[in-house]
């Protein structure tokens, strides 16, 4: 299974350094890929935007977006040329564009978009968007798991944790329909070093603050020592994930280098 790394571009705070710096030492310690979060409606940083940051300063290491809340974007062709010149600037082949609806009214509010009719609109959005860049469909409901299958090479599963992964991927595969396997990308946060629980309550508890159930289960099973790194690695591989992403709740360089250090690249 690859391991790869989330920009901390939702950390409350983030600046230059937790982009570029960030960018760089991830490619040198290995990771196989480096991914983006995205809101609109919250004091996080543009995704779009950190990935053509990350892609100018970086060779090999691959690009996410893990997702983009495509509806958001109701300009599709902008999009399109948005992403292709993303992938332009990193040389060609290193994106991958990971959509879906997301569950926020306020970030279709403000984007003057209608919440309700979110799903159909990503669905022409993904039959323009087909051959800019490979595509990874997320969310864990019916809908999202057949888009996957009809639009997309595989599915982004979102956090949540190893079971519901499992669930996801088993309906996944009743429903995948091609000879190639679908390619599967799980996510989970990560705080590593001083402070850690206090960077994951205040992350992840603003950042999903709208849903606490979930914010309280994303922080519970986010690794915090390099023995809960490894445990949750080892999960998600066996669970048959073929690359995990662990996203930061601590905007620190330094914590580049401790997950790698305890994932063993």
């Amino acid at each position: 299974m690859r391991v790869g790394i989330g920009l901390p571009s939702a950390v409350p705070g983030v600046n230059r350094e937790g982009i570029v710096e960030w960018a760089r030492r991830a490619e040198a310690a290995g990771f196989s890929t480096l991914a983006v979060l995205d809101r609109i409606n919250y004091s996080n940083l543009e995704p779009l935007v950190c990935l053509a940051a990350a892609a100018a300063v970086t060779e090999r290491i691959e690009l996410m977006t893990d997702v983009l809340l495509a509806p958001l974007r109701s300009n599709t062709a902008l999009l399109a040329k948005q992403v292709s010149g993303i992938d332009a600037i990193a040389g060609g082949g290193r994106l991958t564009l990971g959509v879906g609806v997301g569950g926020r009214e306020d970030d279709y509010e403000v984007s003057g978009v209608d919440f309700h009719t979110r799903g159909h609109a990503l669905n022409r959005q993904l039959e323009q968007l087909r051959g800019v860049v490979p595509i990874l469909v997320g969310g864990r409901s019916e809908a999202a798991l057949r888009r996957a299958v009809r639009f997309g090479e595989g599915w982004a599963a979102g956090g949540g944790g190893v079971e519901q992964f499992v669930t996801g991927i088993a309906r996944l595969r009743e429903l995948w329909d091609r000879d190639e396997p679908p390619r599967t990308v799980a996510l989970t946060y990560f705080a590593l070093g001083l402070g850690a629980g206090t960077a994951l309550r205040e992350t992840i508890g603003g950042y999903y603050g709208y849903t606490p159930e979930y914010a309280a289960r994303m922080i519970a099973t986010a690794p915090t020592d390099p023995g809960s790194v490894y445990r949750t690695i080892t999960a998600y591989a066996a669970a048959g994930a073929g690359e995990l992403i662990l996203f930061p709740a601590s905007s620190d360089p330094a914590q580049v280098e401790l997950l790698a250090e305890a994932a063993g690249l």
